[in-house]
């Protein structure tokens, strides 16, 4: 995802006036102010910082059943303003009203499965002490970490943060949470119908700015800090944390392939790269940037994939497929990747250098891309395709997984695609569709690599905001008595035929002289 923490400034214009105390949210596709918004100091964020941890003695205290009940509580708060809150989303980041309905009813099914499943995960249970310990029972449990800060992104400003946030605080955690400066409408609405749930209490805190507010909420002693953002701002978000020792789940960006063999259903391919590569303008880390196809179906694909773009063109209230590019530099990236492909030989077959207009961008596809050129290197972030040509599945996965980044993708076929999506190095793979995974509560969602390390959604999510407690307990007397000054040469003997008995299959230990 491209970063939400780039610089002190942000083209939602901070006001004259007062210089940095305020920001405007600004609807990329109009122009129209949204709100006005405070850019929050080290103080404001130090004061975030202590009223979650102030909140967080009771929001531990009242254990899995009451943090259940208010999580679930704050789903149907949400659930009953769904279309006000996709409207939002549409408003401020300029998406389809639709996909923002999607985005948003995404987000509030992974909040009730966080809720459901803190316990059964986290709670206490009991692991096998082994025959060694066997006068022991051991047990092992999570507990929550403190202050979870959390920085989200713009492009799904409420489902890709919730991943963090619904998690830490089913894990037991408070939250501090600040929203990109390109939605913070979005994100003051979540933990304003938070706070309603929790009759006001401070467990889910805001703060909004840019660059540099982020950059105090690093430094300021949370927790765990939960970034989604460009690789390059995610290291700079390491570098800070390591200050504080603080630890870091980092989601960065994506070059993500989808593959088609020779066998796949060209249709069902063909129009599930298109809406992975398009949908949302193409702002999506784990959307479709590159096409992988077999030789043998690669002209009827391409033909497929032409035929059903013909209705695709962006747009706002006019029944567009997808919304403007919500960052102004970002229209820069897109030209640059085009204009570098086209000069290194790509074949333009929809849109093209000219696609690239003042907020909105047209589809663009492009063939025998060369795999050195910057359309496919490097994270275009915008509605372009690069459709190339391979001679089998190995070349597939060899040219996939030949770039920096590994956090999703896609494999459309029958006979081989769970082995070729096995062999694809990333986080994440859907077979015969597209980010699947990351509807399915109970998945894990992250990546390797520049895509960053650490994981939100499913068991794997909420032991993210955690540590785990051993806990034993002796049922009986030791036969053995092993951790004492008293130890009899009798005991150490006994131990080492123990040993031998357990791990020695060639055979016994030699006896102690």
């Amino acid at each position: 995802m491209t970063a939400t923490v780039e610089s002190k400034k942000s083209p939602a214009q901070a006001t004259e006036a007062s210089d940095f105390a305020t920001f405007e949210s600004v609807n990329p596709a109009t122009g129209e102010v949204v709100g006005t918004f405070p850019i929050d100091g080290q103080a404001e964020v130090e004061a975030a910082l202590a009223a979650a941890r102030e909140a967080s003695r009771w929001w531990q205290e009242i254990g899995f059943a009451g943090r259940k009940q208010y999580l679930l509580k704050w789903r149907t708060l949400l659930t009953r303003r769904l279309h006000e809150v996709a409207d939002l989303i549409h408003r401020e980041g300029g998406k389809p009203h639709g996909d923002a309905l999607l985005e948003a009813g995404l987000a509030i099914d992974h909040i009730a499965w966080a809720a459901k499943n803190a316990e059964k995960v986290l709670g206490r249970h009991k692991v096998s002490s082994g025959l060694l310990m066997t006068n022991q029972a051991a047990y092992v449990e999570y507990k929550p970490l403190g202050v979870v800060g959390v920085i989200g992104p713009w492009n799904y400003p409420i489902f890709t943060p919730m991943g963090s946030i619904a998690y830490s605080l089913a894990a037991g955690n408070t939250v501090v949470f600040k929203p990109s400066e390109y939605t913070p409408a979005v994100g003051k609405l979540l933990v304003e119908t938070f706070a309603e749930a929790v009759h006001g209490r401070t467990v889910l805190n805001l703060i909004t700015g840019m660059g540099e507010t982020g950059s105090f909420l690093c430094t300021a002693g949370v927790n765990k800090l939960a970034f989604t953002g460009s690789t390059a701002t995610g290291k700079r978000v390491m570098a800070a944390c390591a200050e504080t020792l603080t630890p870091v789940v980092i989601e960065a960006g994506g070059k993500d392939s989808l593959i088609v063999d020779q066998d796949a259903d060209l249709k069902a391919a063909a129009e599930a790269a298109l809406w992975c590569g398009m949908s949302n303008a193409g702002q999506t880390c784990i959307g479709t940037e590159r096409v992988y196809v077999h030789e043998k179906v690669f002209h009827p694909f391409v033909a497929e994939l032409l035929e059903q773009a013909k209705t695709i063109r962006p747009g706002y209230d006019d029944g567009g497929s997808y919304g403007p590019a919500t960052m102004p530099k970002q229209l820069e990236v897109i030209r640059s990747h085009i204009d570098d492909a086209v000069a290194k030989g790509a074949a333009v077959v929809l849109g093209g250098p000219g696609a690239v207009g003042e907020r909105f961008v047209e589809p663009t596809i492009m063939t025998n891309v060369p795999e050195d050129s910057l359309a496919v290197q490097e994270e275009t972030f915008g509605p372009t395709l690069v459709v190339n040509l391979v001679k089998n599945m190995d070349e597939a996965v060899r040219l996939t997984n030949a770039t920096k980044y590994g956090l999703a993708g896609a494999v459309f076929g029958k006979k081989n695609a769970m082995d070729v999506a096995s062999k694809v190095r990333s986080g994440m793979t859907s077979v015969n569709s597209v980010i699947a995974f990351a509807a399915i509560p109970g998945l894990p969602f992250g990546g390797v690599g520049d895509s960053g390390f650490g994981r939100i959604h499913g068991a794997d999510g909420l032991r993210e905001f955690t540590y785990p407690k051993a806990i034993t307990k002796q049922r009986i007397k030791p036969p053995l008595l092993l951790t004492t000054f008293s130890r009899s040469s009798v005991d150490e003997s006994r131990f080492a035929q123990l040993l031998s008995v357990l791990h020695d299959t060639a055979g016994s230990l030699p006896r102690r002289k």
